[in-house]
């Protein structure tokens, strides 16, 4: 019997990751819905105030009516809505058994990097530019820093992205310690919003 062609070979993911993606679309798909919801509201009542207006930097409103919050002519949440409801799709399969093929997980690699620049852009505008922070919009950055990290590792590790022989070590240390990439993002954003909003932050102590 002939081995079958390369084009056809599948690539497994573990129980673990495909949790990961069901469990992180799923918070990620909520968040954007309720995004969508607000901004819908918003729409309709410009005197509207969602409900995750807390203070002067917790403010969701404050990021709805800037124009980073529709970077391509319509509200960024209905990108979540879409791509969130991919990634959970895909998860769901895992865990029933699928097996996808190197162009299935370089489309998620593609979508994943897509989604987690699309973030660190969103973070920047939110700190920096407009100086306000949403909630909702902060568990979207959440969702998206393991889903990927992780798309990423599986990638690396399963030979769906090329690695080599010099670099393989690395890539097998950076599985051994998988935790410390996602540790270090979150305390990063933790103390990079320290930071900015310590003028008011030190007001609550």
């Amino acid at each position: 019997m002939t081995s079958p062609a390369p084009a056809a070979r599948t690539y497994d993911a573990g129980r673990p990751f495909a949790w990961l993606l069901l469990i992180g679309g799923a918070v990620g798909l909520f968040a954007s819905a309720v995004l969508t919801l607000d901004k819908l509201r918003l729409l309709k009542d410009p005197s509207y105030v969602p409900s995750c207006n807390l203070n002067p930097i917790i403010s969701c409103g404050s990021i709805m009516r800037s124009e980073q919050a529709e970077a391509f002519g319509f509200p960024n949440s209905l990108l979540g809505l879409a791509g969130f409801a991919v990634v959970a799709a895909i998860g769901a399969g895992l865990l029933s058994g699928a097996a996808y093929r190197r162009w299935f997980w370089l489309g998620l690699q593609t979508g994943t990097l897509f989604g987690i620049g699309f973030v660190t852009w969103l973070m920047y505008q939110a700190l920096y530019r407009i100086g306000a922070l949403c909630p909702y919009c902060m568990v979207v950055w959440a969702a998206m820093i393991p889903m990927f990290w992780y798309t990423t590792l599986h990638n690396l590790r399963s030979g769906v992205i090329p690695v080599g022989r010099g670099l393989r070590p690395v890539v097998r240390e950076a599985a051994r310690y998988h935790w410390v990439v996602p540790a270090l993002w979150y305390a990063v954003i933790a103390l990079l919003v320290l930071n900015r909003f310590w003028y008011y932050w030190s007001t609550l102590l």
